[in-house]
């Protein structure tokens, strides 16, 4: 019998094997769908191709109010305010934040495809004090979420993210206060200070969950991040700076009823055995080299053995394919992924991660395949 994209998403998260391989990406990215799918929204883009429904909320997720925090941005203008399509104007936005113990600042960059920090707001110890005392965090929107879930209804499942500033771990969130180089050169001078900024920013994390995230109508959260990828920090910093503060955050998560999946967008064949120290309830996103992984075809089976035998494991699917590749490429790289990753349930397969460009062909292709890879 036929399982709705929910239940078979669900049977994959609790190690079962479903009739078929569940099939979905990481997220569309607003760009996408405006350029590509026609300014769909996520459920309407999801049903377009035919992909299993992975919905996003990272909109309903909201700074807290406070009067410790007084938050102001100053954009520079375009060349022309009118186009918002030309990718080489690229305006700068100002952040500051006014608290009782002085001001921190720091700039972005917004292109027609992303936002990146040009400048970091922490730049001293004493930056770093008054983020931990004055940064109120971030909240989700719980009745938007609601009707979010209920409108997916079976066609998929639901994602939250733990984010306070940036990103979801705390070391992920410490590389985007200070600059990520900055993070590994600060954490090899004074271990102890990363160690205490770490211990705020995961507290952070905790109170919210504790007193708010209960009863949120999320499927899956979000943790973790591309800073703690094997291609960015060694086995040994990712031990030592990530896994007892990401542990902590996904066993609040599991104590208010939630799920958590650990994203590491880069390399993870020297962390595959640390990943499930961490608690998480799975692991994404088994990222190739075309992507900045270091899963190879021929490690895939490895990575099942080692991870896929413990976790439920998302991802796989090369999105530089999805952007340039033929539909019989896509159709090809879904049926090995499943063939290797896939062995016995416990495997939703994905795009790694983000994608601008991928034709609908090509994520029809993605669907046609994964119609074939059953249990």
């Amino acid at each position: 019998m036929a399982l709705t994209s929910k239940e078979r998403m669900l049977t994959a998260l609790a190690m079962g094997a479903p009739d078929r391989v569940p099939i979905t990406i990481h997220q569309w990215q607003p760009y996408h769908l405006k350029q590509t799918m026609g300014g769909m929204g996520q459920l309407e883009a999801f049903q377009a191709v035919g992909l299993d429904a992975s919905i996003e909320t990272y909109s309903h997720l909201s700074p807290i109010p406070s009067s410790n925090w007084s938050y102001t941005t100053v954009q520079s203008e375009r060349s022309d305010p009118t186009d918002e399509s030309d990718p080489h104007d690229e305006p700068e936005t100002l952040h500051q934040a006014e608290t009782p113990d002085g001001t921190l600042s720091w700039k972005t960059v917004t292109n027609p495809t992303t936002t990146f920090i040009t400048e970091h707001p922490v730049k001293t110890e004493q930056d770093a004090e008054i983020f931990l005392k004055h940064y109120p965090g971030k909240r989700f929107d719980a009745a938007a979420v609601s009707r979010v879930y209920d409108e997916a209804g079976d066609a998929g499942i639901v994602r939250g993210f733990i984010t306070m500033f940036n990103q979801c771990g705390p070391w992920q969130d410490f590389c985007e206060l200070v600059g990520t180089q900055q993070a590994i050169f600060w954490a090899l001078d004074d271990a102890a200070f990363v160690h205490h900024v770490l211990d705020g920013l995961t507290a952070q994390r905790e109170r919210e969950i504790l007193g708010h995230m209960a009863g949120l109508k999320l499927d899956l959260v979000e943790c973790g991040g591309g800073a703690a990828s094997a291609t960015v920090i060694s086995p040994a910093m990712f031990q030592e700076f990530c896994v007892p503060y990401d542990r902590r955050i996904n066993e609040a998560l599991r104590s208010v009823g939630l799920k958590s999946v650990y994203h590491t967008c880069g390399g993870m064949m020297p962390i595959l055995d640390l990943i499930p120290l961490n608690a998480t309830d799975a692991s994404e996103t088994l990222s190739p080299p075309e992507v900045g992984g270091d899963i190879t075809p021929e490690r895939r089976a490895q990575v099942k053995s080692r991870l896929g035998a413990r976790l439920p494991i998302i991802g796989g699917v090369n999105q530089a394919l999805l952007e340039n590749g033929t539909p019989a490429q896509i159709e090809a790289d879904v049926t090995a992924c499943f063939e290797a990753f896939g062995t016995g349930g416990g495997y939703i397969c994905s795009a790694s991660d983000h994608f601008f460009e991928a034709p609908i062909e090509n994520l029809r292709a993605m669907v046609r395949a994964a119609n074939e890879c059953r249990y």
